[in-house]
């Protein structure tokens, strides 16, 4: 029996990264997928590669008329929708705040947060007639402390766990859990910075970031799969509204063997004694 037997989702961004690791994981558990994506070839190779259980979906999550299709296709295809994983994002905007244009931040507040406005929308009345559902939003360690992230990709992650929250109280009365996931550094062409990163790329990315991550590794896509395959899962039936860190320790602090000198020092405390009267 796997944990998802006879469940649907849609995941969004699910050719590639975080998605194409989630996809790959839902399936292992008895769920049957729909990869919605701009990468056609991609999209289309990983749903020929995993069978009748996946299809693909050209889609652009900007775009309302995109996500709308894709929950109906969704349905259409399988007959239900238990879980939608609006994943699909990028870097966004790159650069100080006076150089930024308008153009980019539009685009960034489209992929990043309108994205997740739109498949809140669209699957809210497919899953309220069910009575059930899962809806999980991929955030990240940086809406919750700025520093790690562009400008702003960290205005929309923080947005996007705020909306998470809000609508979580909207739709629990309808049995729909609402929940954010906020990886931090994970192996993925997005954080290689260039969608078309081949995997000796990624690997550097692994050697160069493990020092600074507490358990001696940067993520993997399975261990945000890992996440979201509990949270599309009856396990996690009366969890709602949170936002779950996955990310090794890293927003914590750096691994003890980097904190100043002082802080590791190995020596007695001394303790005041008053005198004796």
């Amino acid at each position: 029996m796997g944990r998802l037997d006879g469940k649907v989702t849609a995941i969004t961004g699910g050719a590639s990264g975080i998605g194409a690791g989630t996809v790959r994981r839902f399936v292992e558990e008895g769920a049957r997928v729909l990869i919605a994506d701009l990468d056609e070839e991609k999209g289309t190779a990983l749903a020929s590669e995993l069978g009748d259980a996946v299809g693909f979906l050209r889609t652009d999550v900007s775009k309302e008329q995109d996500v709308a299709d894709m929950i109906t296709d969704a349905v259409d295809r399988f007959g239900r929708l238990d879980c939608l994983f609006n994943n699909a994002g990028f870097g966004g905007a790159l650069g100080p705040i006076e150089s930024t244009s308008v153009d980019d931040y539009d685009l960034t507040m489209d992929v990043l947060l309108k994205s997740v406005f739109l498949g809140l929308k669209h699957v809210a009345p497919v899953m309220k007639a069910q009575g059930s559902g899962s809806i999980i939003n991929t955030a990240s360690v940086a809406g919750l402390r700025p520093g790690y992230a562009p400008h702003l990709y960290s205005v929309a992650k923080s947005a996007v766990i705020h909306l998470t929250k809000s609508v979580a109280l909207e739709l629990g009365e309808n049995n729909i859990r609402v929940n954010a996931i906020c990886p931090g550094f994970i192996a993925t062409p997005l954080a290689a910075g260039r969608p078309d990163a081949d995997e000796s790329q990624i690997q550097q990315l692994r050697e160069s970031g493990a020092s600074s991550q507490v358990l001696g590794r940067v993520g993997e896509p399975r261990d945000i799969a890992n996440m979201a395959l509990w949270l599309a899962s009856d396990e996690s039936e009366w969890v709602t509204g949170r936002e779950h860190v996955v990310d090794g320790g890293f927003e914590a602090g750096p691994p003890w063997s980097r904190w100043p000198a002082f802080a590791r020092a190995e020596r007695p405390i001394r303790h005041h004694r008053p005198p004796d009267r």
